[in-house]
């Protein structure tokens, strides 16, 4: 469940990567307590004014003041926040259509809706169940709206463990290292620098061969020196 592929409308391929579980779960917790300061200050506030519950005609002033806004805490939010409650805000999470578009008020009703269902009347168990079994982390509000919550947190990636210190002036050698991928190349560093720092020469003499072979070059270097120019150009033309 840490991302799933959308396809625009102009056909170009994103990744979307889904908020986890646990970050659903935390956001909904800061909602709560947010929510339920809320309704301890309204009640102050309401007490001080003197009204009672009690009264036919202070019934308003208390669904007003205190049920409406927590009735419609969800609702409004994320459809005047951009998919955010100060919860998800707080977790860098927030709802989106599953294009990867921002959902139009009638998605963010149907999810509000299926609340009922998948969050209040199960005390979020169908819900919790429902994104770990869906593959685009979709609880049951999420699969009829159309729609997912995915993380804007940065998450590391492969190509930043294939960065190497390379001279702001550096000239590149092998135009070649562009048949790799970052796969690729995160293989050769490791096997590398293993080989590097256990002295094991021959799995050296055997990588630059295999690299020489792939490439179709012949250099001049020696192979410590070839594989560590190899590393140093594919970041190069990786980062330009």
């Amino acid at each position: 469940m840490d991302n799933f592929q959308i396809e625009t409308a102009q056909n170009v391929s994103i990744y979307q990567n889904v908020a986890s579980i646990g970050d659903r779960i935390l956001a909904y917790i800061v909602d709560l307590l947010i929510i339920i300061a809320y309704w301890v200050v309204s009640i102050f506030i309401i007490a001080q004014f003197g009204l009672d519950s009690q009264a036919m005609g202070d019934i308003w002033a208390y669904y007003l003041v205190l049920g409406l806004p927590i009735f419609l805490y969800y609702i409004l939010f994320e459809t005047f926040w951009d998919g955010k409650t100060p919860g998800k805000a707080v977790m860098k999470i927030r709802v989106v259509k599953l294009d990867g578009s921002k959902p139009g008020f009638g998605s963010y009703f149907v999810r509000w809706l299926m609340r009922i269902i998948d969050i209040a009347g199960s005390s979020g168990g169908i819900a919790v169940v429902s994104i770990l079994m869906s593959d685009k982390g979709q609880r049951l509000g999420d699969m009829a709206a159309g729609t997912t919550v995915i993380t804007e947190k940065k998450r590391a990636r492969l190509s930043d463990s294939l960065i190497v210190d390379i001279p702001e002036n550096y000239i590149p050698t092998y135009p070649q290292v562009t048949v790799f991928n970052d796969k690729d190349v995160q293989l050769i560093k490791t096997l590398f620098k293993d080989a590097k720092r256990n002295g094991n020469h021959n799995v050296i003499i055997k990588l630059a061969d295999r690299l020489k072979e792939k490439m179709d070059v012949t250099p001049e270097e020696t192979n410590v020196a070839f594989v560590e120019r190899v590393l140093a150009d594919y970041n190069y033309y990786t980062q330009q």
